[in-house]
């Protein structure tokens, strides 16, 4: 039985219900099916080659990347097409052009004139092609030029002038992640894929074939309902899902297939609140879910199965202690938390609460875990 194999595994660990996964991944490709635009999946969140598959089935086979490490790891396991998708910091393009020499069908993203200047002196210098998507903010967030930037045509002739693929345009709504309404998500999705567009349309005036309109966050791929001009969606939290999402409704608590087990190690019958051995080492110091209706602490407590225990919250946390409490601030029946029960905690940000970790363990009913290797690193 499933109890038996997890008792087995040392806390605290990092779980990953297949079968939850599985519907995560389906959910996105009947969306984006529907949508009739194929996903370059973000696998910054999983960093595993073997839920990249799953991930990619179906799909034309790209992928999008945080970190050059990950970058090496997928290649390494016969991923070629990769999108940096962070502004590219001018030190790393030589490791850039270096990777570009072995065979790496590796893009890179910018959204400054400077950063086009040392992408040109850098190609020169190296002798090779850079392939570059020019980044939009379309919501104040993050980074990028704004689509109506005067800056935005310069930077792409610059490039073009200098022997620089300008091979299109991509776009990440973050603000969706602040939204307080399905509309809400409705009308980023729609702001986000117009954005890009429009900054399309505008290199294409140029001269420029501008082939690729790359847009995407989980909330918006999710909530869209046209993407006309948009030729891929990248998402990544969508595989484990996690509370921020929960919270925003594109998906509910029972759909988050990640979770960190951890073991009752002690009590404070003071407050009535449960010590466990998964503190923000283990979990995290993301607390994504504070702004929003309902504030899960540094997440939310579930019994060994996935069970409900109603509000039941990690409160605060040390290095390696998590503070188990109501979310209301009343006590718990701490006899109901012998120390070494077992329990489960489901994350604010599966990125963040993954990245703490070297290993999932893939959980199936009446099947041993399966352990599985996480790349690591920058």
């Amino acid at each position: 039985m499933l109890t038996d194999s997890l008792s087995g595994l040392p806390t605290p660990c990092l779980l990953v219900d297949a079968e939850k996964m599985q519907a995560n991944i389906q959910a996105m490709n009947a969306q984006l099916g529907r949508l009739d635009v194929p996903l370059r999946p973000h696998l910054k969140t999983c960093k595993n080659i073997e839920i990249a598959q799953a991930m990619l089935a179906g799909h034309p086979g790209g992928v999008t990347v945080s970190t050059l490490a990950e970058a090496d790891y997928f290649f390494s396991h016969g991923i070629q097409d990769l999108l940096y998708a962070v502004g590219i910091a001018p030190g790393k393009l030589t490791a850039v052009a270096q990777r570009l020499e072995a065979g790496m069908n590796i893009s890179i993203i910018l959204d400054q004139e400077a950063t086009a200047e040392a992408v040109v002196k850098a190609a020169r210098q190296h002798g090779c092609r850079y392939r570059v998507l020019l980044e939009i903010d379309a919501d104040g967030a993050r980074a990028g030029f704004k689509a109506d930037a005067a800056t935005l045509p310069d930077t792409a002739l610059k490039l073009d002038a200098g022997g620089v693929e300008v091979a299109g345009i991509m776009v990440h709504a973050g603000g969706s992640y602040a939204c307080c309404s399905q509309q809400a998500i409705i009308d980023m999705a729609e702001t986000e894929r117009r954005s890009a567009v429009t900054a399309a349309e505008r290199l294409r005036s140029l001269g420029l074939a501008c082939p690729e309109v790359s847009i995407g966050s989980t909330p918006t791929a999710l909530r869209a309902t046209a993407l006309a001009g948009v030729t891929e969606v990248r998402a990544g939290v969508y595989v484990f899902q996690d509370l921020v999402m929960a919270g925003l409704g594109v998906c509910s608590e029972s759909d988050i297939a990640l979770s960190v087990m951890t073991e009752v190690i002690g009590h404070r019958p003071a407050t009535g609140e449960v010590l466990v051995d998964a503190g923000w080492m283990a979990l995290s110091r993301d607390r994504g879910t504070a702004s929003q209706r309902r504030d899960r602490g540094y997440g939310l407590v579930r019994d060994l199965h996935g069970g409900d225990l109603g509000e039941l919250i990690v409160r605060a946390t040390n290095q390696e202690h998590g503070i188990v409490s109501q979310a209301d601030g009343g006590k718990v029946d701490l006899a109901d938390f012998p120390v070494g029960r077992r329990l489960r905690i489901l994350p604010n940000h599966a990125c963040a609460t993954a990245a703490q970790h070297t290993h999932f363990w893939l959980t199936l009913p009446d099947a041993v875990p399966r352990r599985l290797e996480r790349c690591m690193g920058w």
